[in-house]
């Protein structure tokens, strides 16, 4: 009789602290799936080769193609910008002048994962280059270089010449948040990926 009574006694705290562990599993298993899903690394061998090349932090090129695309590549913008990293014609020409090495490629190839990547981070490189500060050239990538400069030049946007206190396009100043966040996110994924 008397083992019948703990059993009883001890039986709802198992039932709770079972049903504790099932959600707590849950959770973490959800949450992986749900972070294997959003934040992908899909095209990694194309990230770290042309990140590295032109010394980007790969956390940044995935969170602009994640952001641009969706990784996508056949993605088209209204506005016509292609591909991963949904670059411009223009700023395609832009960046194919400035590119030391010359290769025969053309906008239309733009479509093609490893391409696009190869002009996106070289661009971000030259935004980087010129802005240094990431922020400052993510806005740069969304809004366009010369808005940028526009908004350095202005002491309602910035005090400073270097940094923008305000970015005066919601889509931009959005924009800019965002991917800054999911970097931080992919930069949280990778440190688990290396341990």
């Amino acid at each position: 009789m008397y083992r019948t009574i703990r059993v009883k006694r001890i039986l709802p705290w198992t039932i709770v602290l079972g049903v504790m562990i099932l959600v707590l599993a849950g959770y973490f298993v959800g949450r992986e799936i749900y972070y294997r899903y959003s934040y992908p690394f899909k095209y990694s061998e194309y990230v770290e080769q042309y990140s590295s090349r032109y010394g980007l932090d790969q956390t940044l090129t995935y969170a602009v193609i994640k952001n641009e695309s969706g990784f996508k590549p056949d993605a088209v913008s209204r506005i016509g910008a292609r591909g991963l990293m949904q670059i411009t014609s223009d700023t395609f020409d832009w960046a194919k002048f400035r590119m030391e090495e010359k290769d025969s490629a053309t906008y239309e190839d733009l479509f093609d994962p490893e391409m696009n990547i190869k002009y996106g981070t070289f661009i971000l490189s030259l935004l980087l280059d010129e802005f240094e500060t990431p922020e400052v050239a993510l806005a740069a990538y969304h809004a366009g270089w010369g808005n940028v400069k526009e908004w350095l030049s202005d002491k309602a946007h910035s005090s400073d010449g270097y940094s923008l206190d305000n970015i005066p396009f919601d889509t931009t100043d959005w924009y800019v948040k965002k991917i800054i966040k999911d970097q931080e996110v992919y930069r949280q994924r990778l440190a688990g990926k290396a341990s």
